[in-house]
């Protein structure tokens, strides 16, 4: 009874220094909630900018991050598209690439606030930029990627879970062993813990090749498609060109490459199909057929048997109001933590959810007409933390 007739006010849970910040860590991982948390009193202001804060609020958001925009290799350079509504809408500059050598540069993937670019001007290095800290990383290709048997070398890049410093890049390519007719995809992983490449891993890879093959597989035999790498669990996966439609796993625990099989009738040209994290989580992709979309998930039975399935379709022309006589449709982009595929079409560039199907435009045709790839950036962004000044206050409420 005496305890809680002593009880001081002061024990109010904002007043609480070990319970505001777990408080704190709870706002929606939207660029503006910290922000605006910071406009409320000094003792706010100095608890999200503190660095300590920062590191496990972008852990704590890591599977629940918001949909900034993409990234877009045009002719003049690296641009960036933002995805949300203001006051989170973040302004095009705020993640641009600077550089004076546009056309040397091109773009691989984007994942965990980082985006990993090929840089022809350093001799076959890649370049990991750091979109939150502004940090760039060179790193030269294995010298086992540079020779004339490996063709199109592409990368994906990766942060361990919990971990805000360290990164991972992992090199995969195919390389033609005889007349094209045997072929091995490799695969390298990079870590910013250490410093190095590690081994060198290979695996074979079957080609239905004949002479009546396209003649980008009688030149080049299978290669990999540049679209982006999918990350699901473990794995990262990227969509091989060849006659037999097959994906190319790289298992990170078990450090192994795998090859599996799509369905025969399987459309796989580039723009037409990529892989997907599907909505129950497991590994899927994308078809488009004209303009209809089909969503296909890799299903494992009792016996460990492994089958594809049709689990949606969607008329793009009817949800998208597209007409489909004046122009075609391609797929450019998938995010995976929002599952949201990124389409070229005549009109414009749209986002699209796949579960909901509810759809946003991102761009005009004018602005994306020379865009091949969209290269979504996930991420919670809390560099804006620090905005300080009556100018950067008013800015906030402003975009309110």
């Amino acid at each position: 009874m005496s305890s809680r007739r002593h009880r001081s006010p002061s024990a109010a849970p904002l007043d609480d220094e070990n319970l505001l910040p777990e408080i704190l860590l709870r706002l929606p991982p939207q660029p503006s909630s910290l922000p605006r948390a910071s406009l409320v009193c000094k003792r706010w202001r100095g608890l999200v900018s503190d660095p300590g804060f920062l590191r496990r609020f972008r852990i704590h958001h890591r599977r629940s991050p918001p949909l900034l925009g993409c990234f877009v290799e045009e002719p003049h350079g690296i641009s960036f598209l933002p995805a949300l509504e203001a006051p989170n809408r973040l302004p095009a500059c705020r993640l641009s690439f600077q550089s004076g050598y546009n056309n040397r540069f091109k773009l691989l993937n984007c994942r965990h606030g980082l985006v990993l670019i090929a840089d022809k001007t350093r001799h076959h290095q890649f370049l990991v930029w750091d979109t939150i800290t502004g940090d760039q990383y060179h790193l030269a290709v294995p010298a086992l990627f540079d020779t004339e048997e490996v063709v199109l070398v592409n990368g994906a890049m990766l942060r361990a879970a919990g971990d805000t410093h360290h990164f991972q890049v992992v090199c995969v390519a195919t390389r033609r062993l005889d007349l094209h007719r045997r072929q091995a995809a490799l695969a390298c992983v990079y870590s910013s813990e250490t410093g190095a490449w590690g081994n060198l891993i290979s695996t074979p890879i079957q080609s239905d090749l004949d002479s009546q093959s396209s003649l980008h597989l009688y030149l080049f035999g299978i290669t990999i498609m540049e679209a982006p790498a999918m990350l699901l669990g473990d794995s990262l996966y990227w969509t091989l060109t060849d006659d037999s439609s097959s994906i190319l796993e790289f298992d990170l625990l078990r450090q192994s490459l795998a090859v599996m099989r799509m369905p025969k009738d399987v459309y796989k040209y580039e723009g037409h199909i990529t892989v997907i994290r599907a909505d129950s989580g497991g590994l899927g992709f994308l078809m488009l057929t004209d303009f209809t979309l089909q969503l296909w998930k890799r299903k494992i039975d009792c016996d460990g048997v492994a089958s594809w399935g049709l689990e949606k379709t969607v008329e793009l022309d009817k949800l998208l109001s597209l007409n489909p006589e004046k122009g075609s449709i391609m797929i450019l982009g998938f995010a995976e933590e929002n599952k949201m595929v990124f389409l070229g079409t005549f009109i414009g560039l749209f986002a699209l959810q796949l579960h909901s199907l509810q759809f946003k435009k991102l761009s005009e045709r004018t602005e994306t007409k020379s865009i091949s790839h969209c290269h979504p950036i996930e991420s919670v962004y809390t560099a804006e933390t620090d905005v300080g000044g009556e100018h950067g206050r008013a800015e906030l409420l402003n975009n309110a």
